[in-house]
This record gives C-alpha cells, sequence and structure tokens, in this order.
C-alpha cells in the first residue's frame, strides 16, 4: 500500500496494514475516545456521550454516534498524516474545460466564490433550486486546482454525489477525481479532488484546502453535530468552506449574525425563470382509500394528462410503507406503464434513479431521497401526503425546485394533495413566493439593463 493513501485520512489503529504504524514516521496518533467523569467524547466526530450509553465491558466505552464507518473505543487510536499536497501547480486555462457562459449574476456569485477561495474564508452561496450552483463553482475549483491545492466537496445525500460527479468529471477533464460513498465499490485513493458524502468526511483530518458543503440544510448534516464538527476537522486550519443551500436554517444565519460567514445570494434559476408555485388540492381521507386500493381521482386524472402528453414527473409519497400500496393501486390503473418506486433502503436505488435519468420510464414514485439535487429535464411534481410531518417546508421547496429545471420546459408544474394546509406546506408556499419576489425585482433590472 501506497503511503499517500494516508495524507490526509484519518482511519482507526485497527485499519492500518499490519506494520504501517512503525513504519510512517510522520503518522500522527490520539486517542479514540477521551474519558471525562461521566461522559466520553470521541475524537473523530467530537460527540460526547453518557458513560452510560455507550459502556463496554472491563470499563471501556465507545462512540454510538459515528459507529457505521467502524467503532472508535477506549480499546482502538485514530491515526493521521499530515497532507503534502503533492500536485503540480498549472495554468488556471487548462484546467477547466467547460466550455459554457454564466449569466451577469450568476458570475458575480462566481467571482465571490473565487475570492472566498483564495482569501480561505467561511461563505453562504444561498441560491434558488435550478440557480445553477455547480456551474458557479467552477472558476474557484479551477483556480483552486491550479495552485496545486486539494479540493473536497461533500453533500449529505448518496443520489446528489452521484448527480454531481459526472459533471465535474467533465468539467475537469484533466482532474483525477474520486467518488467516495458507502454504496461504492470503487477503493479509495489519494487525489486532488474528491466527491464524497458527509458522512465520509469523518474519515478525513485537516486534508482540504477548500471543501465544498453541498445541500447544507438536507438531512442529516443539518441535524447532526458530529458532521458539523467533521466539516471543520476535514479541512485544514486555514482552509475555505462552502456552503451551499436553496434553504438555508437557524444555523446558518445565527452564523452569519456573528459574522462567521460572508454570504452571496441569488434568487432567480439559471434560466431566468422564478420557480414554480405550488397548487395546492385538498384530499380528505387519502390514507383511507389508500388501504382499499384507491389514489385520490384527481392525481389519477393529473397523471393521465401527463401520459397522454409525454410529460414525464415524479411522485412523492411520505412513507416507505405507501409505497407497496400506491404501486399496486396504479399497476391497475395503468396496466401499460412500468411502475417503479424507490426509496433510500431500496438495493436498486441507484439503478431505478438512472431508469429516470434515461428516460426508460415515465415516472418515478419515490420517498423523500429524491427531494433535493437530482436534475429530470422538464419534469412534472406531485407530492401526495404533502402535510404530512416526514416533509419539513424546506423539503416541500425542495421537491418543488424539482420543476422547471430545463430551458425547454422552465415553468414545470407542481401539486400537493393534502388533508389539510398544515404549517409545514404554508410556509413552503410562503418560502417560494418570497424568493420569487427578489426574482422579480432581479428580472426588471435585467429587463432594464438589456433595454
Amino acid at each position: 500500500m501506497d503511503v499517500s493513501e494516508f495524507f490526509g485520512r484519518q482511519l482507526l489503529s485497527s485499519e492500518l496494514p499490519v506494520g504501517w504504524k512503525e513504519r510512517v514516521s510522520k503518522l500522527q496518533v490520539q486517542p479514540g475516545i477521551e474519558v471525562m467523569a461521566t461522559t466520553v467524547r470521541c475524537n473523530r466526530c467530537g460527540v460526547t456521550t453518557t458513560k452510560q450509553r455507550c459502556t463496554l465491558p472491563n470499563n471501556q466505552f465507545y462512540c454510538p454516534s459515528c459507529i457505521q464507518l467502524g467503532r472508535v473505543s477506549t480499546l482502538n487510536s485514530l491515526v493521521s498524516l499530515p497532507e503534502p499536497n503533492r500536485f503540480e501547480r498549472i495554468n488556471q486555462k487548462d484546467v477547466l474545460t467547460w466550455k459554457g457562459t454564466l449569466s451577469k449574476t450568476q458570475d458575480k456569485c462566481a467571482t465571490d466564490i473565487l475570492t472566498v477561495f483564495q482569501e480561505r474564508r467561511q461563505h453562504l452561496l444561498w441560491a434558488v433550486t435550478g440557480a445553477g450552483k455547480t456551474e458557479m463553482l467552477f472558476r474557484g475549483i479551477a483556480w483552486a486546482l491550479s495552485q496545486g491545492l486539494r479540493v473536497g466537496l461533500a453533500s449529505p445525500r448518496i443520489d446528489v454525489c452521484n448527480e454531481l460527479f459526472p459533471r465535474l468529471v467533465q468539467a475537469f477533464k484533466r482532474t483525477d477525481i474520486q467518488l467516495l460513498h458507502g454504496r461504492s465499490d470503487i477503493p479509495y485513493r489519494y487525489c486532488q479532488f474528491t466527491i464524497c458524502t458527509t458522512h465520509q468526511l469523518l474519515r478525513f483530518k485537516v486534508a482540504f484546502d477548500v471543501l465544498i458543503i453541498d445541500e447544507v440544510d438536507a438531512f442529516p448534516f443539518a441535524q447532526d453535530d458530529g458532521l458539523w464538527f467533521a466539516a471543520q476537522q476535514a479541512k485544514k486550519a486555514d482552509g475555505a468552506l462552502l456552503f451551499l443551500t436553496a434553504t438555508p436554517g437557524k444555523k446558518l444565519f445565527q452564523m452569519i449574525q456573528r459574522k462567521e460567514l460572508s454570504i452571496s445570494y441569488l434568487p432567480l434559476r439559471y434560466h431566468g425563470h422564478l420557480l414554480p408555485t405550488i397548487t395546492c388540492r385538498l384530499a380528505s381521507k387519502w390514507q383511507l382509500k389508500l388501504e382499499k386500493g384507491r389514489l385520490p381521482r384527481s392525481l389519477i386524472v393529473q397523471m393521465q394528462q401527463r401520459l397522454k402528453h409525454n410529460i414525464r414527473f415524479l411522485l412523492f409519497v411520505p412513507h416507505v410503507a405507501q409505497l407497496p400500496a400506491v404501486q399496486t393501486s396504479l399497476q391497475h390503473t395503468f396496466p401499460n406503464e412500468q411502475i417503479v418506486t424507490v426509496h433510500a433502503g431500496d438495493p436498486d436505488r441507484l439503478e431505478k434513479v438512472q431508469l429516470m435519468r434515461s428516460e426508460e420510464i415515465n415516472f418515478l414514485v419515490t420517498t423523500t431521497i429524491l427531494e433535493r439535487g437530482v436534475t429530470f429535464p422538464g419534469i412534472d411534481v406531485f407530492v401526495l401526503g404533502a402535510d404530512d410531518a416526514v416533509f419539513s417546508s424546506a423539503a416541500l421547496v425542495q421537491i418543488a425546485g424539482r420543476a422547471g429545471r430545463n430551458v425547454a420546459r422552465p415553468t414545470g408544474d407542481v401539486i400537493f394533495w393534502c388533508q389539510s394546509f398544515a404549517p409545514n406546506v404554508l410556509e413552503a408556499i410562503k418560502q417560494i413566493k418570497y424568493v420569487n419576489r427578489k426574482g422579480r425585482v432581479l428580472q426588471q433590472v435585467r429587463a432594464e439593463d438589456n433595454g
């Protein structure tokens, strides 16, 4: 095994090959767990746990918070090797192979991002879904790569990583890029640009000169203090940290107020159109009807219309347990259609999403796993049971943002079926109206500039 595979990595001592601890002189070792009077603290994820919750035999302790990446305990150590940046400096013009163009507002955000990377600051890009956040990153990433810096881009969702990877490979064809997540069977290798899930950041320490966290408000990152800790630990002390989101939460706003974050804001999509507005339909007792094999008649009518006019769509439902009944009902109603359902624990999840992406199916029935980060051009979006507590207002805004992402059809339909106008639904409608008001002002400014 090449020693470079440990640069900037943080691994359990048990994961080292036999003899490596003695062979590598600069290897840094620290206890996996710090033990206090009544609690223990994990040095990998930073989470503090009561001793009562995490006791092992013989007065030993472990961390339950990050156990999915291997158990950190008082029985093992964490080892890391400093990142030496063994990457060549090259001409910035030779790095970026993307030939697209940015709008004036996108260009302003792209310049802000470049400055943030150069000044090694923390920054938030708040841009509506479909604003072209990925393309706005290219200029800053190209600069960092040309300087021989190490770059990481992390997202809480595997689907988002899989969506971003081929786009970034095309944009940086001369750069070695690694895709890293729990469902990938490609082994880790040392390279200059890593795309990974935020959980994988727990395996890095002081590694990245530039670290980008996409969809920062998404589960589980937004709710997991250990992943926030991992992001800070994975970057270098003087590294740049960029957060991307369309729906910033309370924590980010607090960081802005404390001046820990600067901010760029873009309320228009890349094609210059506003976000699709939400239409709500009341569907009383739809869950009871589903138990009898029936879906709301108005939903069926909307699906029939889309299929008739060759418009593809996503149908979101609140819970995995409802998918079989929805599938059975739709198979009865649409016998000539391939009815595909997908959820987070589906072993064929990636293949099913690819069926939708390659237009081999006309629609996909899904849970919240496809709420963000995936793009299916020209689709409409339906949500059954949008008032269910599983859908946060931010999730509903993201779901609505799956529609209208294509310049050829920038105004897709978004329809919610609800038993009541619950707070989450009303808040999502309010958020979209807010950013669209900001967007109209920007549209007017653009029109005056062009006129």
